[in-house]
């Protein structure tokens, strides 16, 4: 005969849980400073990088995988190591592009159930793969010089206007943000000017944030023009 509970039992019962629930958030902190350490003791002895972004579904030899190739190498002739989130499609064009070209190859992998595997064109010493996308996003915008934004998806989306509002909120020091592929951008652009400014929500200032262009010669001269007077350092 199993023994009567009593309601002192159950109170008993429920602090039990809620203290392994407390010790489990506890754990994960743990884990998430792990992944801050390895992030910054790697990239920290990085020299200039340019961070990359675009779609994982980008196929090899379509326009905008090229694309990216040729501005990993455009780059790489200027001086500085590039940066991807480590994955195929657009990643794997820039860290192609910067292997081609003899230069740095970063990657920043996120573990995902799908999409996500790290390409082989990465530097086996510069390839971390994270658990949590905001530790991700972190090491992306602390050591990168600039920011490339390629045509892609949701994700693509939300570290572009991450990043420019970083910039906007002076949370972050001002950086180059250049979206390549006007087709692309280009209807996104309008909807800026003609809502988002018209409507009052940013300033006419904050169209200057970013550039676009489709030129890998013009990107990396935009970067270029902005380190004339500003010395490369991480971000924050």
């Amino acid at each position: 005969m199993a023994p009567i509970r009593t309601e002192h039992d159950v109170i008993q019962d429920n602090k039990l849980e809620e203290l392994l629930k407390t010790q489990d958030d506890i754990w994960r902190v743990f884990r998430v400073m792990s992944e801050f350490v390895e992030g910054f003791q790697t990239f920290s002895r990085l020299g200039p990088c340019i961070t990359i972004f675009g779609s994982a579904r980008t196929k090899p030899g379509s326009r905008y995988y090229e694309m990216t190739m040729k501005v990993a190498k455009e780059f790489v002739r200027n001086g500085y190591g590039i940066i991807s989130g480590g994955g195929p499609g657009i990643m794997e064009a820039a860290n192609k592009g910067a292997k081609e070209a003899g230069g740095v190859s970063v990657g920043i992998n996120i573990d995902l159930p799908f999409e996500q595997s790290a390409n082989p064109y990465i530097d086996k010493d510069k390839l971390i793969t994270f658990r949590h996308f905001y530790v991700r996003k972190v090491m992306f915008v602390k050591y990168a010089q600039a920011f490339i934004v390629m045509p892609g998806g949701f994700g693509t989306l939300d570290e572009m206007f991450e990043s420019i509002t970083l910039v906007q909120t002076k949370k972050v020091s001002t950086f180059p943000i250049v979206l390549m592929g006007k087709e692309y951008w280009s209807g996104l652009f309008d909807w800026i000017k003609t809502k988002m400014l018209v409507e009052g929500n940013i300033s006419k200032e904050d169209l200057k944030l970013f550039s676009m262009t489709d030129d890998p010669k013009v990107a990396a001269q935009i970067v270029a023009d902005f380190y004339k007077t500003t010395e490369h350092a991480p971000n924050f």
